[in-house]
């Protein structure tokens, strides 16, 4: 596999692996929305949505524009974060339904649990979604896998974002909340970074905004502040993306009136492509934009899984950068982990990679291509790989399944029995709409790029679980 390289200006080296001392190590904020789609902020070229607070995030450090989740869908995207693995691997196939017997097992590497065990306080905030038996002793709950302190639902705010009743409390139950759900989000990481972390400890607070997901509610302000958006929820959608922005722009106030902006670096995502208009009934409020990509959530193409992606730390990362590099979420994992001081154990099959050197103005080697892989992603492509510019989309032979119906009996033969009959290769930094299949012109390309995603497909579903093996 080529080597894939990255240059980041920066003015400082960031503290490494050998540091002991616990205030020197830096805290970590990272966001995550959810639906969020690339053309959604107006840093990446929405024509009507104000995000006046991510434009600021953007402008103080890096604004990667191939940035990707670790999957076209909620869960195994989340999955994916917490794991440093492709969530198939991990047996996350799809989004949880409640009560579902599909979770994150306790045995799983996760990054809350290493940063802990290496001395910070870490605390979740927003939605959980990986596991389907919520609060209960039955699945691992966020704290069995590494959180000291959280506060969320199981997958969306209910009844909607507007005044949610079913937020949970390290496992007690809160009741109604006042207020938009990504606002109740903020207010409650501002407290514990103010009120109930421990001041000698660097942190891992991990905050996933409900916003713009589905049932949306947003403030009449902020729907009446775009009145040239005439489409049926269109000004409800607007509304809801910038209220997220407020949220964010609450949190970088409390980072700053803390005294941590310099030590502490953000980044801010989303956890897939922006859902489709009208594709469940209660989608016409869904008008999010993949900008100029292919596809949208639950697509395997650009759309699905490319998303926003900012990163900040002032006096380490310039201001102001554009960075075209491949990034995923997958890499989280090693490079908080590199950072903070935090071991990773040598046998954990980790697929991200660690972005520290770049931190230090040094080249990023990415041993193999990032991948992704849905069942039942909207087409035939179900599974990709991109290395550098190239991406090969593979194509199977049984035809569409129902996109995002959650993982049901009988769906173990479709993960782990595919077979591909087609492959597309793009060059995605002269196509970015992935329109130009190059598979014929370049065979070597995607013969070289076919073998590494066969390989990495087989490996991932090489001890698939089977959910539903104990049913009959």
């Amino acid at each position: 596999m080529r080597t894939l390289s990255f240059l980041l200006a920066v003015t400082a080296v960031l503290v490494s692996a050998t540091i002991a001392s616990a205030d020197q190590r830096p805290n970590f904020l990272v966001i995550m929305c959810d639906d969020l789609g690339y053309g959604d902020l107006e840093c990446y070229g929405h024509p009507s949505i104000r995000t006046p607070n991510l434009n600021k995030l953007a402008d103080e450090g890096v604004r990667f524009t191939s940035y990707y989740s670790a999957a076209p869908v909620c869960s195994p995207s989340r999955a994916g974060l917490i794991t440093g693995q492709t969530p198939t691997q991990v047996g996350i196939y799809d989004w949880i339904p409640g009560g579902s017997p599909m979770h994150v097992r306790a045995e799983e590497v996760t990054l809350p649990r290493l940063l802990k065990q290496a001395g910070y306080e870490t605390g979740l905030f927003g939605k959980w979604h990986c596991n389907g038996k919520f609060n209960s002793p039955q699945q691992p709950q966020p704290d069995d896998l590494g959180f000291d302190y959280w506060f969320a639902t199981q997958n969306n705010a209910g009844p909607t974002h507007e005044n949610p009743v079913n937020f949970v409390r390290n496992g007690k139950k809160v009741g109604p909340t006042e207020g938009f759900s990504c606002q109740v989000v903020a207010d409650e990481a501002i407290n514990w970074l103010s009120e109930v972390r421990r001041n000698d400890k660097p942190f891992f607070a991990l905050v996933t905004f409900h916003e713009p997901h589905e049932p949306i509610a947003s403030p009449d302000d902020l729907v009446k502040s775009y009145p040239d958006a005439d489409k049926k929820g269109e000004a409800l959608y607007y509304a809801n993306v910038t209220n997220m922005d407020r949220a964010v722009g609450r949190l970088m106030a409390k980072v700053d009136e803390l005294n941590l902006r310099d030590n502490t670096l953000v980044v801010f995502t989303s956890d897939n492509g922006p859902e489709t208009l009208n594709r469940y009934s209660s989608a016409w409020r869904s008008h999010g934009s993949p900008g100029p990509l292919r596809g949208m959530k639950l697509h395997i193409y650009d759309g699905g899984i490319r998303v926003p992606g900012i990163a900040r730390m002032p006096g380490k990362i310039d201001a102001g950068i554009e960075s075209d590099f491949p990034v995923c979420s997958l890499d989280l994992l090693p490079t908080l982990c590199e950072l903070g001081g935090a071991e990773v154990p040598t046998d954990a099959k980790l697929d991200g990679t660690s972005l520290a050197p770049m931190f230090a103005g040094e080249m990023v080697e990415r041993e193999k291509p990032l991948f992704w892989h849905y069942y039942r992603a909207f087409g035939e492509a179900k599974v990709a790989v991109r290395d550098g510019d190239w991406k090969l989309v593979a194509l199977w032979d049984r035809g569409n399944v129902k996109p995002g119906s959650a993982y049901k009996t009988g769906d173990y033969q479709l993960i782990t029995k595919a077979n591909f009959t087609d492959f597309e290769l793009y060059n995605l930094t002269e196509d970015i709409g992935e329109t130009n299949d190059l598979a014929d012109q370049h065979p070597e390309i995607a013969n070289r790029l076919k073998k590494a995603l066969l390989h990495k497909y087989e490996e991932a579903t090489a001890n698939a679980i089977n959910w539903y093996a104990e049913k009959k």
